[in-house]
């Protein structure tokens, strides 16, 4: 018995970080202990979401007595909360019991991070009505640009098989105020409207509505023709109207809270109104009358760009502005960050304040499909904040992206804001322990886009890993850094979309595509040649700086005030080109990509002194990713590099490690990563 006794103090003394730790928390690691006991929650009323909310608190908060109150004078906080220290107690207030369990999770948020708990007086109000997460995910389980394994829908199983993993899912989601999902991918299979599959979504949205989760469907333009054989799926055609009206009723009636349509039309091959000789907005339109009776909405894309001369960073542009006005007022237009397609670095679209009498929404994307997929530690806050805190001056000084999407400037009936899931069925959702961070920080910054990237990355770390500083500090440091190295060790000073082909992993700058897309090949965006190198898109080349308002189309127009992260966006720039650091372009593109290698191992050198504050099994899987990181940046800086030096002819300075590659030997890697479309 005295061993056992000795046994069972030894055994409590181990540190908790050597125990295996998979990551399926996420930032959820709320303390085991019990917390607040029943009588210490004072709340009226019985209803799935109030439950949850005290539910969370009886399991989690380990303060003072908490009360609970609907008030209807909170309206104007819309989903928001009040929380207040009052003469012992803490009051949550909110209109809705959903603001009642975003306000409880605000403060475990407080209790998990350190921070006071005294003297509360905190009002919240989101940015952004709509805060969605679009998966891209097939129905055969396959997820196109995830790269955290299947999808998380078995639909095969459903809906009589229920994985716990949907409910986890959609408390994540909640703790961070996200309140809408689309389930499917926007390059949408007609089946997704199929009697069988609304049956199996409506078993998903009766799991998400008391976490206040909305359920979304990307539909295919071509339902109609191919799920019922109707003659065409022409938007004026009275027959296509009446059947978008009919499946908008078939919906509602099993899932009264249905959100509405994403749609995918006229782009990269899927079907749309041109087919017909319509436009977008006659499209939209005859949708968002079917889904208006319910307060559905149509989130239409604006990525949209076929093959022509244009350059492709205007075709969304002239496509949409032409039919401001156009469209019914619960249509909202969802147009990607920048111009081209989710690249480590982009100038932002110019369609955003373009459309002065149409809602704008932002899409940014959450899975790294242009930033080392699950491999690279790239902390995308700065990336969102870059895109949101933009000026486009379309309404004079001051109109940021921000601002014009969430109602402050441009008057519209609904705000959004979308995120494309990194999220697949791997044991720690997102493949890479550190992009969980970026599904953080979209709902964080979809909640508040005035948080700052170092706030959530602080929040991050110290709910997903530890409070102690001297953890802490190092990693926000990283984190905070990393998108820029990412940038530098692929595409500094604006190069862009100079990836291998198809699965968009590693270098491929040579990239010629002779037979296909000219705007799918590396050398149509970069334009290297004996004289420099970048895509002139100033009055003497593509013109797309017309596209901006002024001023910034003249700071653009002008390689001078250009700013230097984006003068190979708009410039075609001469090889000796002196930098504002005395550096000529050349020798700065080196100077680049060395840097973005050095800061990689800069990161591995300062995790490894961490290891006494993880958990065994995360710090390795981090270090083994953050080693693959290393070896993919020497890759592209090498292929970089060395495939531009032979339009330079310039020496690599001595300064800058020299390539460990022969550029013959890179041109002949070719990855077989799977089926992508």
């Amino acid at each position: 018995m005295k061993n056992f006794r000795l046994y069972v103090l030894l055994f409590l003394m181990i540190p908790l970080t050597t125990f295996a730790e998979d990551g399926s928390q996420l930032w959820l690691r709320f303390p085991a202990k019990h917390g607040i006991s029943a009588d210490k929650m004072i709340s009226k009323g019985n209803n799935p979401t109030l439950n949850i909310a005290k539910k969370e608190l009886m399991n989690h908060w380990q303060g003072q007595e908490i009360e609970l109150r609907t008030e209807k004078s909170l309206k104007n906080l819309k989903d928001g909360y009040t929380i207040k220290s009052s003469s012992g107690k803490i009051i949550i207030a909110a209109e809705k019991e959903i603001g009642l369990l975003y306000g409880v999770y605000h403060l475990l948020r407080l209790q998990q991070t350190h921070s006071s708990i005294t003297n509360l007086n905190i009002t919240e109000k989101p940015s952004y009505d709509v805060r969605i997460l679009n998966h891209w995910d097939n129905l055969d389980g396959t997820i196109e640009r995830g790269y955290a394994g299947h999808s998380l829908w078995k639909w095969e199983d459903l809906p009589n098989t229920i994985s716990p993993r949907y409910k986890e899912y959609a408390r994540a989601n909640a703790s961070i105020g996200i309140n809408s999902v689309v389930l499917n991918n926007v390059n949408a299979s007609p089946n997704m409207l199929r009697k069988d599959y609304l049956e199996k979504v409506k078993a998903l949205a009766d799991i998400f509505r008391p976490y206040g989760i909305k359920v979304y469907l990307a539909v295919n333009f071509s339902s109609p023709k191919v799920l019922d054989g109707l003659e065409n799926s022409d938007p004026l055609n009275k027959n296509v109207q009446k059947w978008w009206k009919n499946k908008a009723s078939e919906i509602y009636k099993r899932i009264p809270d249905f959100g509405g349509f994403l749609v995918k039309a006229n782009s990269e091959g899927q079907p749309g109104p041109q087919d017909y000789g319509r436009t977008h907005a006659d499209g939209a339109n005859m949708m968002a009358d079917a889904l208006k009776p319910y307060n559905g909405i149509v989130m239409w894309r604006a990525f949209v760009y076929s093959p022509s001369n244009e350059d492709r960073a205007k075709q969304a542009y002239l496509e949409f502005v032409p039919l401001d006005g156009k469209f019914r007022d619960n249509v909202i237009i969802q147009i990607k960050n920048g111009p081209i397609d989710f690249q480590p670095r982009e100038a932002f679209n110019p369609l955003f304040g373009a459309l002065k009498k149409t809602p704008e929404m932002v899409e940014f994307q959450i899975t790294q499909e242009y930033l080392g997929f699950s491999n690279h530690l790239v902390f995308l806050a700065p990336l969102f904040k870059e895109n949101l805190d933009s000026d486009t001056h379309a309404l004079g000084q001051g109109s940021t992206i921000a601002k014009i999407t969430d109602g402050t400037l441009i008057k519209n009936k609904i705000t959004a804001i979308a995120g494309v899931a990194n999220i697949g069925e791997d044991t720690n959702w997102t493949g890479h322990h550190f992009a969980q961070a970026n599904w953080y920080a979209f709902g964080r910054l979809a909640w508040n886009h005035d948080l700052s990237s170092e706030q959530i990355a602080d929040e991050w770390i110290k709910m997903t890993f530890t409070n102690q500083q001297d953890f802490v500090t190092p990693v926000k440091k990283l984190m905070l850094s990393s998108r820029e190295t990412a940038v530098d060790y692929m595409m500094p000073l604006g190069l862009h979309h100079i990836f291998a082909s198809g699965h968009h992993y590693g270098p491929e700058p040579w990239g010629d595509y002779k037979n296909g897309r000219p705007d799918w090949s590396p050398v149509y965006y970069h334009k290297a040649d004996a004289n420099g190198v970048g895509f002139d898109r100033t009055k003497t080349g593509s013109n797309a700086v017309s596209l901006y308002f002024p001023p910034l189309n003249e700071t653009y127009g002008n390689i001078q005030t250009t700013p230097e992260n984006l003068i190979l966006w708009f410039h075609h720039v001469p090889w000796n080109f002196k930098m504002k650091d005395g550096k000529t372009l050349w020798e700065e593109l080196c100077f680049k990509y060395d840097i973005g290698v050095k800061n990689v191992r800069d990161y591995q050198k300062n995790w490894d002194k961490l290891q006494t504050y993880v958990d065994d099994e995360r710090f390795k899987s981090i270090k083994l990713k953050l080693e693959i990181q290393e070896k993919d940046a020497v890759w592209w800086k090498d292929a970089c590099l060395l495939y531009f030096q032979t339009f330079s002819k310039q020496a690599i300075p001595n300064n800058i490690e020299k390539p460990v590659h022969n550029l013959e030997n890179l041109k002949k890697i070719k990855l077989n990563m799977g089926h992508h479309n």
